[in-house]
């Protein structure tokens, strides 16, 4: 009889430890091998959708997305988003902790988190994320800017955030939105509409590039100023080989 009871403990031990291995791998997978293949099939091809984009698809309806490659984009539009966005973007390695302590700063208060992302962590969350603020989407989304820091280049960095960066209502990316705005391909943009279209990014549905107000029109000039400076200093030069 004792015998028996042996074995049966020993028989529920043994399956308790096959579930908490096969638990543990389910973990595993979803945790870290998801994420990673995630990472390295969008490095190659470009997502279908974002979950922004499917949240407005249910809410409003159809969205406009034309994803375009970098070298189909202005060097104008890149440097005005690297000098509005994140000047350190080409030497940083995902984070900008100068930035990040003055945000958290800022924030104590209030406890909400605002400003301070680099464009590595805009990309992350707005390819895996939705722009909820909570620290546990901030979290989630450093989880996601190490994988791209490590396994993408920064043009696939930059390229991908020019293509689903939210640009106005139901609109996503460079291209739909300088069709929209100026009647014209990404690849086709001056200095003062790229400088318009940076400056409208942090709240693409209240501001506009191509009829903008007085905010848009004086920071859009601040912008195109520092867009001489990330020329000058190549601050761009992890996208273009500056001589």
């Amino acid at each position: 009889m004792m015998a028996y009871a042996q074995a049966l403990r020993r028989s529920a031990g043994s399956g308790i430890s096959r579930w908490l291995r096969r638990l543990l791998l389910i973990v595993f997978g979803l945790v870290v091998v998801l994420p990673v293949g995630v990472v390295l099939l969008f490095r190659v091809m470009p997502p279908p959708f974002t979950p922004l984009m499917a949240e407005r698809f249910f809410a409003d309806g159809p969205v406009t997305k034309h994803w375009v490659p970098l070298s189909a984009i202005s060097p104008n539009l890149v440097r005005a988003v690297i000098a509005s966005e994140d000047s350190k973007f080409c030497s940083h390695h995902g984070f900008d902790w100068d930035a990040i302590d003055r945000a958290i700063e800022k924030d104590a208060a209030g406890d909400r988190l605002h400003g301070g992302s680099t464009i590595s962590q805009q990309t992350a969350k707005n390819l895996f994320l939705l722009p909820d603020r909570t620290w546990t989407r901030k979290g989630i989304e450093a989880g996601f800017t190490v994988l791209l820091e490590a396994m993408w280049p920064k043009r696939r960095i930059l390229e991908a955030y020019l293509n689903v960066a939210e640009w106005g209502p139901q609109r996503f990316g460079a291209d739909a939105a300088a069709r929209a705005e100026f009647g014209k391909a990404a690849s086709a943009l001056s200095v003062s509409e790229a400088a318009r279209l940076a400056t409208v990014l942090p709240d693409p549905r209240r501001y506009h590039a191509g009829k903008p107000g007085p905010y848009v029109a004086r920071q859009s000039q601040v912008v195109a100023a520092r867009m001489a400076i990330v020329r000058r200093d190549h601050l761009d030069g992890c996208i273009y080989n500056s001589a």
